[in-house]
């Protein structure tokens, strides 16, 4: 079998193959690489940030941030251990704290006054999109050789959508030689 016609029928079954393959976990990374593509514009997938009565230095210090927050039931916050990470935003004046329940508490930095709460999505969909929200197994053993497959995919993709241009370009070839090869006396 010759090397083009061995890459044409190879390509073509990892292609199909492929694609079969990643189908499940494929839906998964799309999906939710299309929702954090309009994070920002989808507040329903993560909340959209507010702004504080001033920008610059806080007047709050993180104790008085803290005790804000155990202010929101929501949130479920009794101590720090309770907050997944604190997002200070001088320039907009706002702190937003997230706890570990994934309520997102958005704060004024001059008054101590809550600005927003909302529950905050974008990390659970992130966790589906990498695949950690199964596991480290699903991650490292599922996900990340899906992404290779996909590489393999776009690659044979590329070959194959190539294929009849170089085909032709070689058919133009071939009767251009046997033209001239007529025309030799």
């Amino acid at each position: 079998m010759d090397t083009r016609k061995f890459l044409n029928v190879w390509s073509r079954k990892l292609h199909r193959w492929g694609a079969v393959a990643t189908l499940v976990p494929l839906a998964f990374i799309i999906g939710a690489g299309l929702l954090l593509q309009v994070k920002k514009q989808l507040t329903w997938v993560q909340p959209a940030t507010m702004r504080g009565e001033s920008s610059g230095e806080p007047a709050i210090a993180f104790a008085e941030l803290l005790d804000v927050v155990r202010g929101v039931p929501e949130a479920e916050v009794v101590s720090w251990d309770d907050i997944d990470r604190v997002d200070v935003q001088p320039g907009r004046g706002m702190a937003k704290v997230l706890s570990a329940n994934s309520w997102e508490v958005q704060v004024d930095l001059a008054t101590g006054e809550v600005l927003q709460v909302a529950y905050r999505r974008s990390d659970l969909i992130e966790s589906l999109h990498d695949g950690s929200f199964f596991g480290d197994f699903a991650k490292l053993g599922v996900f990340l050789p899906t992404g290779v497959v996909l590489l393999g995919l776009w690659a044979t993709g590329v070959y194959l959508w190539v294929l009849p241009y170089l085909a032709r370009a070689r058919g133009r070839r071939v009767r251009a030689a046997r033209a001239q090869a007529s025309e030799a006396p």
